[in-house]
């Protein structure tokens, strides 16, 4: 069955990855007005969580990063398993509490930093031992260690939109 919204996420996805991060944005940021803060949690965490790295400012990103925490946390297996059967919800809390790690200590706040880092290590053991678990070990290492030395640069290998300079 095929799934319109999460089509036309896929979509703006893809734009942003080939560079177009404003029409991305700006497509995302419309079926936002359309889906709302109460709609399908599904799109309403995919959603928040692609187009939080549409965005260079840590506080930007914060917001549609805590919007993505916010639908997961309303979203259930069952659903998640009707879009794809691999899917647990458990599995995405390790990418969403690492994101806003990253963009908190970014703007500086160390301690909540923390806070989202072992939130993402309690989760860890959802991800299996592929590319994509130890992509997101990787980053939590990275993103830990940047809280430890109190660096605010941005990774090189985080998520973000594509420029000319990346």
């Amino acid at each position: 069955m095929t799934d319109e919204t999460m089509d036309v996420i896929t979509r703006a996805v893809e734009l942003g990855r080939k560079g177009d991060a404003d029409a991305a944005r700006s497509a995302l940021v419309d079926l936002w007005a359309g889906i709302g803060p109460v709609g399908d949690p599904l799109h309403r965490c995919t959603l928040a969580h692609y187009l939080a790295d549409l965005y260079d400012d840590p506080a930007q990103a914060l917001v549609w990063d805590v919007r993505a925490l916010d639908a997961a946390d309303a979203l259930t297996d069952e659903r998640v398993q009707h879009h794809h059967a691999g899917l647990a919800v458990r599995g995405f809390y390790p990418s969403l509490h690492l994101n806003l790690a990253d963009n908190l200590r970014r703007l500086g706040s160390f301690d909540a930093a923390r806070t989202h880092i072992d939130a993402a290590a309690a989760y860890l053991d959802a991800l299996g031992d592929d590319a994509y678990g130890r992509m997101i070990r990787g980053a939590l290492e990275d993103v830990a260690a940047s809280v430890r030395t109190g660096s605010t640069a941005r990774r090189p290998t985080a998520p973000g939109p594509v420029t000319a300079e990346s």
